[in-house]
């Protein structure tokens, strides 16, 4: 369940006395493998489709819909972590995991076959109910196996999991595709997500269960299903109205959609996160904020080199590789130095960072620019998602009162994922509108680029309402 799912683990964990082993010690290490590998599993699909994407608009048509591919499979998320929440409650970590891995296999067998852009589109929704597994499986897992003064570090080496398919992932898809056929990136998943859940389920089998009144956590599980299912029904009318052409219907979806969503996620987040009231609620719209800028553009990064500057898919794959690892190295520093520092400054210097990225990365929009620079200027970004985004997390775990801790965490993820699925939605409506119109290419990109650097520029000045929470932490010690 979206806001409970967490909460006695987190608060067992909050009780553990201080431990002095690592990640892999032997008391630690197979959760730790386990989470990697299945947290790889979805950076690779995560990148490889990214980076294919412009191959397979042009092969399927619908360039309108280049968006909703992202989109759906965020809005799937939101649902999958929500039904997720609730079988963990109910039953354990290993069925909503399986559940979640065949879910998400469908949705790779499904776009691998795909005959139109509208069918993908549906496949990708299946995959991320399918994706929605991972969020709540990770942080109920960190919660009951982790004591806190691990926790920063398994974040970044959770971050960790995507330098391999970073590396690797962009330009082997694009090769794929651009020699053989996009639809073998899709199928060629399959076998990763069978290692993957080889290797994790042991993992998931030895952590520890939740004694709770079974009614009482069906009870809760139903109230907030059906206030999820309503934000994610606001999100897709707000962006489902961003592109549509007639003017009367599109007033009509935007104008019930922000009813549906903000009334459900307000009832779904802590008192007073849509006004970015100091301390945690501003923590959690933050999260939010920053998704929505990073992948506002980030989604579209290969199609502004592939069909804009003329770059094969698989050297476009090279920029989205250096961000994956600067955004790595950005959470390693955090890491190192949040207790020094405290979050707040990390997630101010993201914002600003990944901002100063975006808009450098945006000139590449214009011919004379090398591509080259664009590869710099994507790592910039990227570093700047990793001081910001574990700095949210810790933020979060570390202001919430325990009985709190729950609930706030969930809604972490909800911001989280309503961020991402606006981001790329608000980037493909720019996208979309500019292709219905006949404009040329890099106007569609750059509104989207600008929109994000116009997100980086108020999540700079929403920050300074975050609380040291340096103190906090130690406290909670």
């Amino acid at each position: 369940m979206l806001f409970d799912m967490a909460e006695t683990a987190l608060d067992a964990a909050a009780a553990a006395t201080p431990s002095t082993e690592g990640l892999w010690s032997p008391r630690h290490r197979t959760l730790t493998l386990g989470l990697v590998l299945t947290v790889t599993l979805a950076a690779f699909e995560a990148l490889a489709v990214a980076t294919i994407m412009p191959i397979v608009a042009r092969d399927l048509g619908g360039f309108q819909l280049y968006g909703w591919v992202f989109t759906v499979f965020f809005l799937g998320s939101l649902l999958g972590i929500v039904v997720v929440g609730g079988l963990i409650d109910r039953g354990g970590l290993v069925a909503p995991f399986v559940g979640g891995l065949a879910l998400f296999s469908i949705g790779l067998i499904g776009g691998g076959l795909a005959p139109s852009m509208e069918v993908l589109v549906g496949a990708r929704f299946i995959q991320g109910l399918g994706a929605g597994a991972i969020p709540p499986i990770a942080y109920v897992s960190i919660g009951r196996a982790l004591p806190e003064s691990l926790r920063p570090r398994m974040f970044a080496t959770l971050s960790t999991a995507w330098v391999l398919p970073g590396v690797i992932g962009p330009a082997l898809s694009g090769t794929v595709a651009e020699l053989l056929h996009w639809r073998i990136v899709f199928l060629g998943l399959l076998p990763m997500i069978v290692l993957a859940g080889v290797m994790t389920l042991p993992s998931l089998r030895g952590l520890p269960g939740v004694e709770e009144e079974r009614d009482a956590s069906t009870q809760r599980w139903r109230d907030r299903l059906v206030p999820a299912v309503i934000v994610a029904a606001g999100a897709g009318l707000i962006l489902s109205g961003l592109g549509t052409e007639q003017l009367v219907l599109a007033t009509l979806q935007l104008g019930i959609g922000v009813v549906l969503a903000v009334s459900a996620f307000r009832a779904l987040t802590p008192p007073g996160t849509l006004r970015a009231k100091r301390g945690l609620p501003a923590a959690i719209l933050l999260r939010g904020l920053l998704t929505l800028m990073f992948f506002c553009a980030d989604a579209y990064v290969p199609l502004a080199l592939q069909d804009w500057r003329g770059v094969p898919a698989a050297v476009s794959g090279i920029v989205l590789t250096a961000a994956t690892l600067s955004w790595t190295g950005g959470s390693w520093v955090q890491a190192h130095r949040v207790e020094r520092l405290g979050p707040r400054r990390f997630v101010t210097l993201g914002f600003l960072t990944t901002g100063l990225g975006v808009l450098a990365f945006a000139s590449i929009l214009s011919p004379v620019v090398p591509v080259a620079f664009g590869v710099v200027a994507w790592g910039v970004a990227g570093l700047g998602m990793g001081f910001a985004y574990s700095s949210l997390s810790l933020t979060v775990l570390a202001e919430a009162a325990p009985e709190a801790q729950g609930a706030a965490t969930a809604g972490l993820q909800l911001s989280d994922v309503l961020g991402t699925a606006f981001g790329t939605g608000i980037g493909g409506a720019f996208i979309a509108t500019g292709h219905r119109l006949g404009w040329e290419g890099w106007i569609g990109l750059a509104g989207a680029f600008g929109t994000a650097v116009v997100a980086a520029a108020i999540g700079v000045m929403l920050s300074s309402r975050l609380s040291d929470a340096r103190v906090t932490m130690q406290e909670h010690r």
